[in-house]
C-alpha cells in the first residue's frame, strides 16, 4: 500500500512537472510549435516619381535603398491614390479610400463634400489598422513622420495600434523647422507623441530626426523577444524641397541637360531594368516647356531646383542606411522584412497661386536653394521627368500619378531582386503584411463590432513564387479622386482626366504594351471600352463617389480652402486691425485736409 502511494505520488510529481515544462515551453515566443513572426518595416516616400529610385532606373545615388530592392522583389505595375492620405489611409487598413473615411485629400475637398460618408477626410472609425491587428498577436509597434490620415483624439496613433508615436498630423511642414508652415492652409503645424501636443525641437531636419526616433524607441522597449512593426512617414520629397547642403552640391551639373533628356535616359534605363516593355512610348505633356528656349538663368534656377530634389532623396536614403546598419548591429536586420513605396507621383504643382505667401515666408533665390529659409518647387516638367516614362504625375490618374515605385525584401519574400509586374495596389499592403505575421485574414467585424472588410490582396503568393497574378483579368480594380477616374482589368485601364491636363473623357489604353498611355484603343476595343465603363458605374456607386462640382481642380481648390478655412481664422483678426488702421488714417488724412 505504501509502495503503491509512493509511486502514485512520484508520478502525479513527475506529470505535474512535465505539464509546467511544457506550459512554460508553449508560452515562450520560440516555441517550435509557433511559426516565427518578423520585424516588419513599412518605408513611405512622399511624392516620388515612378524612376526617382536608383532600383527603379534613376541616376540619384539611393545605394540603401537599392540594395534593399535588389535583396527582395521590385513591383513595376504597383499603384496608390494620387495624393498623400488617400494613399496612406489604404495603406493602413486595406480598405478603399471612400469606405475608409478619405475619399480626397481634405485640402483638396470641396466644401460640399466635407463631412459626407465617406468623405470624412480622416480615418472613419469603422476601419481597423493593420497596426491594431499586428499590436493583437503581440508586436511592439512604432510610427515616427507623417500622418495625415485624422488629429480627431480617436485617430491618433495612439488609439489606431501605435505604441509609441511622435507624428506629424499634417500634409506636410517645413524639413528644417518643424513649427513652420509649408503652406498657409492650417492655423498652425500640428505635431502629436503618444496622443498628445509633443514638444518638438527648434530646428531639426525631418528625415534624420525621424529615423533618429525610430531607432529610439526599438532600442528603448524592453520587450525585445517580440517583433516589431516601424512606420516611417517621410516627408521627402514633399514641398518645400529641402536637403542639406553637401548633398546639394553634389548633384551641380547633372541636370544641365534638361528635362527632355532626363525623361530620355530615364526611359532607357527602366527598359533595361524589365520595369517596362521595350518600345515604351512616352508623351509630352503640354505643361513642358522647351528647356532649350528657357533663358539661361531660369535654366540655371530650374538645374538647382532638380539638384535639391536629388538631394533630398538621397538625404534620405542615407537616413534609411542608418536604419538598416543599426538593425544589422542589433542582430534583428535577417528577421526584418522592408516595405518601401511612394504614396503618389511626384509633385508637379507649380504652387503660382501660393507665391504671395511664399514672399513673405521663405526665399527662393538659386544659389541657397535647400538651405534652411528656402522653398524648392520642382514644378511639372521635372516632374513629368521624375515619372518617366508615365504620363500626368500627383493629383491625376494618369500612370505618372498613379504607379508608384515599390519594393518588399526580407525573410519569408523572395530573395534576388527580381521585378514583379502584376497588377498590385497599395490595398494589398495590409493583407500581405497580416499573412507574413500569420494572421487569418479578418472578416467584416472587429471585437464583435462591424468594420469595413479588407479589399486588398496578399501578394505573398506573387512573393513567394506560387502565383503570376493577385487579380483575375475578369476582376476590375476602380480608382477615383478629385474627379481623376480609372479603371483595371486585366492589361486594360480606362481612365478619366478631368482639365487642364485631360478633356473630362474616358480613354482605354493596353499597359503591358503602352505604360505611357499613348495609344486611346477605345475605337478598336469598342466592347471592352462599354464594358468597364459599366464596371467603374458599379464601382462609383458602390463605393459612393461623389461627383465634383463644376470647374473644380486640386490645386485651385486648395488655395480656396486656405483662404476661407484657414486664412481668415488666422490672420483676419490682424487684416481687421490693419484695415482699422488704414480707415482711421485715411479719416485723419481727409480731415487735415478739409482743415486746411
Amino acid at each position: 500500500m505504501k509502495v503503491a502511494t509512493s509511486h502514485a505520488l512520484a508520478v502525479g510529481v513527475l506529470v505535474m512537472a512535465l505539464g509546467f515544462s511544457c506550459a512554460v515551453w508553449a508560452a515562450s515566443p520560440v516555441a517550435a510549435t509557433a511559426p516565427q513572426r518578423p520585424n516588419i518595416v513599412v518605408l513611405v516616400a512622399d511624392d516620388w516619381g515612378f524612376t526617382d529610385l536608383g532600383a527603379f532606373g534613376g541616376e540619384i545615388d539611393t545605394p540603401h535603398l537599392d540594395a534593399l530592392a535588389k535583396r527582395g522583389t521590385r513591383f513595376s505595375n504597383f499603384h496608390v491614390a494620387a495624393s498623400c492620405s488617400p494613399t496612406r489611409s489604404m495603406l493602413l487598413t486595406g480598405v478603399d479610400n471612400h469606405r475608409n473615411g478619405v475619399g480626397n485629400l481634405r485640402e483638396a475637398m470641396p466644401t460640399e463634400h466635407l463631412g459626407k460618408p465617406g468623405y470624412q477626410g480622416s480615418l472613419a472609425p469603422t476601419v481597423v489598422t493593420v497596426a491594431t491587428r499586428l499590436q493583437d498577436v503581440g508586436y511592439r509597434t512604432y510610427v515616427a513622420g507623417k500622418w495625415n490620415v485624422g488629429s480627431e483624439p480617436y485617430n491618433l496613433p495612439n488609439r489606431r495600434g501605435f505604441d509609441k508615436s511622435i507624428v506629424q498630423g499634417d500634409t506636410g511642414s517645413d524639413n528644417w523647422e518643424p513649427a513652420k508652415q509649408y503652406l498657409p492652409h492650417v492655423p498652425q503645424v500640428y505635431w502629436f507623441e503618444d496622443g498628445k501636443t509633443a514638444t518638438m525641437p527648434a530646428e531639426f531636419y525631418s528625415s534624420e530626426y525621424f529615423v533618429d526616433r525610430t531607432i529610439g524607441y526599438i532600442d528603448a522597449d524592453t520587450r525585445k523577444q517580440q517583433p516589431f512593426f516601424a512606420y516611417v512617414g517621410f516627408q521627402a520629397n514633399h514641398v518645400p524641397v529641402q536637403a542639406p547642403k553637401a548633398y546639394v552640391d553634389k548633384y551641380k551639373g547633372r541636370y544641365r541637360e534638361g528635362w527632355t533628356a532626363l525623361r530620355q535616359q530615364r526611359l532607357a534605363r527602366a527598359i533595361a531594368l524589365g520595369l517596362v516593355p521595350k518600345g515604351t512610348a512616352m508623351t509630352t505633356m503640354s505643361t513642358t516647356s522647351d528647356w532649350n528656349a528657357l533663358p539661361e538663368k531660369e535654366r540655371l534656377h530650374m538645374e538647382r531646383q532638380m539638384e535639391v530634389y536629388a538631394a533630398m532623396a538621397e538625404a534620405m536614403d542615407h537616413h534609411v542606411g542608418r536604419l538598416v546598419e543599426h538593425l544589422k548591429k542589433t542582430g534583428q536586420y535577417d528577421n526584418t522584412v522592408f516595405v518601401f513605396l511612394s504614396d503618389n507621383g511626384p509633385e508637379g504643382s507649380d504652387y503660382h497661386e501660393a507665391q504671395p505667401w511664399l514672399w513673405f515666408h521663405y526665399k527662393q533665390d538659386t544659389e541657397t536653394l535647400g538651405a534652411k529659409g528656402t522653398y524648392g518647387i520642382t514644378g511639372p516638367a521635372w516632374a513629368s521627368a521624375s515619372a518617366s516614362p508615365l504620363y500626368s504625375y500627383k493629383f491625376w490618374s494618369g500612370e505618372g500619378g498613379i504607379r508608384a515605385p515599390m519594393f518588399i525584401s526580407g525573410p519569408g519574400v523572395g530573395q534576388g531582386g527580381g521585378v514583379q509586374g502584376a497588377l498590385t495596389h497599395v490595398t494589398d499592403i495590409a493583407p500581405t503584411l497580416l499573412a507574413l505575421a500569420h494572421i487569418e485574414a479578418p472578416g467584416a467585424s472587429y471585437q464583435g463590432v462591424p468594420v469595413e472588410p479588407l479589399v486588398g490582396h496578399s501578394l505573398l503568393g506573387l512573393l513567394q513564387g506560387n502565383a503570376s497574378a493577385v487579380r483575375g483579368p475578369e476582376l476590375p480594380l476602380g480608382y477615383e479622386l478629385s474627379g481623376n477616374a480609372a479603371l483595371f482589368k486585366g492589361s486594360l485601364k480606362l481612365v478619366r482626366n478631368m482639365p487642364p491636363l485631360g478633356d473630362g473623357l474616358w480613354h482605354l489604353y493596353d499597359l503591358s504594351t503602352d505604360p505611357g498611355e499613348t495609344q486611346d484603343l477605345s475605337a478598336k476595343l469598342p466592347q471592352e471600352f462599354a464594358a468597364m465603363q459599366v464596371d467603374y458605374a458599379h464601382y462609383e456607386k458602390t463605393n459612393q463617389v461623389l461627383p465634383m462640382p463644376e470647374g473644380y481642380t486640386p490645386q485651385k481648390q486648395v488655395f480656396i480652402n486656405s483662404l476661407s478655412r484657414y486664412w481668415w481664422p488666422v490672420f483676419g483678426k490682424q487684416a481687421a486691425a490693419v484695415l482699422i488702421g488704414l480707415l482711421a488714417l485715411l479719416t485723419w488724412w481727409l480731415v487735415r485736409r478739409r482743415r486746411k
